[in-house]
């Protein structure tokens, strides 16, 4: 099952993606978070909340992405308790990669930088058995609900950053039940989003490289994931692909299991806040700044992951300088 939100009759609205050309509308008073709820309370799947709030409405899917009416496929009333993170080296990579890996199994463990020490942990560990935890990967902070783009809007940059790179993943979406409890409501296709050259100065500079606005969706994929997934990022510029490569996620491709990186998000009191909604990203393997592609104002991102419906697609857009920001006193 396939959900979008959007906007229909100025009111948020849930819907169903029946094919490439229609959708059909789901009664929802909160959109996806209320079902969620709904279904968290009665204890009953997602798909079967949705299936009995199913109507006879359908509308043009074509004309919603047109007119530019996608939302996020799931959003928090409140932006600010919706909370978005994310985790770095978990994917076995590209053949360079590994390779890079396979080198450094060759050499001293105090030769290894701290990023290949820590992805070499997650090719040995990364996957445990039921109810065994492995290592904890790279973690990182993007924002709250407010930093979060819908599908085929422009992704604003800070005026200060020095790249604007794309990052084809994998997100979960899920909502923190009465007791603290996580709930997965589904996965969508996802654009991280960061400044890998401020990055790649330095790697403690990782944190301000993720501060950024990010993207996902356009559809909630609801039920069992596939364990490989392919996929496609371009860059599009000016009606021409600029550059495209593919990609795999899944955790067939993956150094860390699924499980793994949800308990060490989720283990946390803080990120288990009744009623909150978390957006995560599992991490990715190509980049177009890999390629030396430099992106700018006016060029498309597209992610196309076939198994989780349409292509996510956002331009890129610079947002005006805000000045220097040192705080005054009162």
């Amino acid at each position: 099952m396939r959900l979008i939100q959007c906007l229909h009759e100025d009111r948020l609205t849930v819907a169903q993606v029946m094919s490439d050309a229609e959708v059909r509308v789901i009664a929802a008073e909160e959109g996806v978070y209320g079902l969620a709820r709904q279904a968290i309370a009665s204890g009953r799947s997602l798909a079967s909340v949705v299936e009995a709030a199913a109507t006879d409405s359908r509308l043009d899917y074509a004309q919603i992405v047109e007119e530019r009416r996608l939302l996020p496929p799931l959003t928090h009333p409140d932006p600010a308790h919706c909370l978005v993170t994310g985790t770095g080296l978990t994917h076995l990579g590209s053949a360079d990669t590994r390779s890079a890996m396979h080198s450094a199994d060759k050499v001293d463990e105090s030769e290894l930088t701290d990023s290949m020490r820590m992805f070499r942990m997650g090719v040995e560990a990364g996957k445990p058995k039921a109810g065994e935890v492995g290592p904890q990967p790279e973690w990182f902070y993007k924002g709250d609900g407010d930093c979060v783009v819908a599908p085929e809007v422009e992704i604003p940059s800070p005026a200060f950053a020095q790249d604007a790179g794309e990052e084809p993943e994998l997100a979960g979406l899920y909502v923190i039940g009465d007791d603290g409890s996580p709930w997965r409501v589904g996965y969508a296709i996802g654009n991280e989003f960061s400044d890998h050259v401020t990055e790649r100065f330095n790697y403690l500079w990782l944190a301000h490289s993720k501060l950024r606005a990010c993207s996902f969706g356009p559809e909630l994929f609801v039920g069992e994931l596939p364990a490989h997934l392919e996929g496609t990022s371009r860059i599009v510029r000016e009606g021409r692909t600029l550059w495209e490569k593919p990609f795999l996620t899944g955790e067939a491709n993956m150094a860390h299991s699924l499980a793994n990186l949800e308990h060490h998000h989720f283990k946390y009191r803080n990120f288990r806040r009744p009623g909150d909604v978390h957006v995560h990203f599992f991490g990715t393997a190509t980049l177009s700044f890999a390629d030396k592609i430099v992106v700018e104002p006016g060029d498309r991102y597209e992610i196309d992951l076939p198994a989780l419906g349409r292509p996510l697609r956002n331009a890129l857009a610079s947002e005006s300088d805000f000045g220097y920001s040192a705080a005054r006193a009162l």
